[in-house]
């Protein structure tokens, strides 16, 4: 395939075209010309589209589809058509899912399911048998498939002792950890952020507490036993204070936000709608503000869409029985443009690519090609009509955003909303 990007302005730090307005030519998949114009031909596909931006691809770290078991709630086909026009090139996919993703065997299943595809498809393995907590899973097998991290997503690990295992273990082979921040003898069957809120509408809370004392166990732990730790999702100012004290101590320690936890609080709760049942639970305004503090100063590595699709039967009912868990993909490039501009909203949106292995190609001649196509000054409202994933369970329905995203072009693949 030979495809013409004109007038794409560039948003790359790492290369000499930052900001600057050109044509790109790809060719077989490779940047084979940047220039202020290339002429066009009948052989060219040509790309002109309205304030056209293009980055390195963008990379999501958490990512659930239900595929297997739960296809009624995403496949991976729909769920990887979704990534590519929410802008993103790569997706990790947790294992969340029935059975759970802990043998190599269904590391192959993931890969195969997504072989083809425009979007790369990371898999996560889960760090126990069964997601139970009681059992290392089969790690170094499953990273010579290709998972890229081991993670029981949304699980704590209740057993300091199997942490202290994991991350001994894992670093024979340079394994990803992964700590779900939450400890479970503290939140209990807690549903929202345990605040005012919480008690003026009755509803069990979540205490900050229980995000940051794991969080303090599992920053011990990892000084103890040194190797790599990822915290997933955090969202309290707390949380954000004893990570930037870890990495200042030279822990080698990484953390991502859930998007919602960027704009939304728990004031939304006003009206028991379901959709804002989520794990972290929606914070306060405080919580929100040091998050976003975070993210400009480095603490926290990147922005996460944590998507997780969840079918209208266990959504649609009392917030007691309701799933926790909300779409994000699509609505999660607008979100943090709008929050952080757009340079910074590219940074934390590739942020965690280092963390995960995942490779970063300059927007430079002779490089591959796996770009990310958006305007970013586009102003919308998130609707109905703007969600792409099979379940409807969107927190971001109504959140007015600015930037939204064409779509991408990799392995040699060009995937355009239209």
């Amino acid at each position: 395939m030979k495809l013409l990007l004109k007038s794409a302005t560039i948003v790359d730090p790492t290369g000499k075209y930052y900001l600057k307005k050109r044509d790109v030519l790809i060719e077989n998949g490779i940047i084979s010309k940047i220039a202020a114009s290339i002429p066009s031909s009948e052989k060219i596909k040509e790309v002109s589209l309205k304030n056209l931006h293009i980055s390195q691809g963008w990379f999501d770290s958490s990512v659930s589809f239900g595929e297997p078991g739960f296809e009624e709630r995403e496949t991976i086909e729909n769920g990887l058509k979704t990534a590519a026009y929410s802008g993103f090139t790569s997706v990790a996919v947790n294992a969340n899912s029935f059975p759970v993703t802990d043998s190599k065997g269904h590391i192959k299943f993931l890969k195969s399911k997504a072989e083809g595809n425009a979007v790369n498809l990371y898999p996560i393995g889960a760090l126990t048998v069964g997601s139970k907590g009681t059992d290392l899973a089969e790690l170094y097998d499953m990273q010579n498939e290709g998972a890229v991290s081991f993670y029981d997503y949304k699980n704590p690990i209740a057993n300091a002792n199997l942490l202290k295992i994991a991350l001994q273990y894992t670093q024979n082979f340079d394994g990803l950890v992964q700590s779900f921040p939450f400890e479970k003898s503290v939140a209990r069957n807690g549903m929202v952020n345990e605040e005012v809120n919480s008690t003026r509408l009755g509803l069990k809370g979540i205490p900050a507490l229980s995000e940051e004392l794991q969080i303090i166990r599992d920053l011990y732990i990892l000084e103890y036993t040194g190797g790599k730790l990822h915290i997933p999702t955090i969202s309290t100012k707390k949380s954000v204070e004893l990570i930037k004290d870890a990495k200042k101590k030279g822990l080698n320690v990484s953390c991502s936000v859930a998007v919602f936890n960027l704009i939304l609080t728990d004031d939304v709760l006003e009206g028991f709608d379901t959709i804002y049942k989520l794990l972290p639970p929606l914070r306060t305004k405080d919580d929100t503000k040091a998050l976003l503090k975070g993210l400009k100063d480095g603490t926290i590595d990147g922005v996460t869409s944590d998507h997780n699709p969840i079918d209208v039967e266990h959504k649609k009912t009392e917030f007691e029985h309701a799933l926790f868990g909300s779409i994000g993909l699509e609505g999660c490039f607008g979100t943090v443009n709008a929050l952080l501009g757009t340079e910074e909203a590219v940074k934390v949106l590739t942020g965690l690519k280092n963390t995960f292995g995942i490779a970063s190609e300059k927007i430079e001649e002779g490089n591959k090609a796996e770009l990310t196509l958006f305007n970013p000054d586009e102003n919308w409202e998130f609707s109905e009509k703007d969600i792409l994933s099979t379940s409807k369970n969107a927190a971001l329905l109504g959140i007015k955003l600015k930037g939204k995203p064409y779509g991408i072009f990799s392995n040699n693949q060009l995937e355009i909303n239209k």
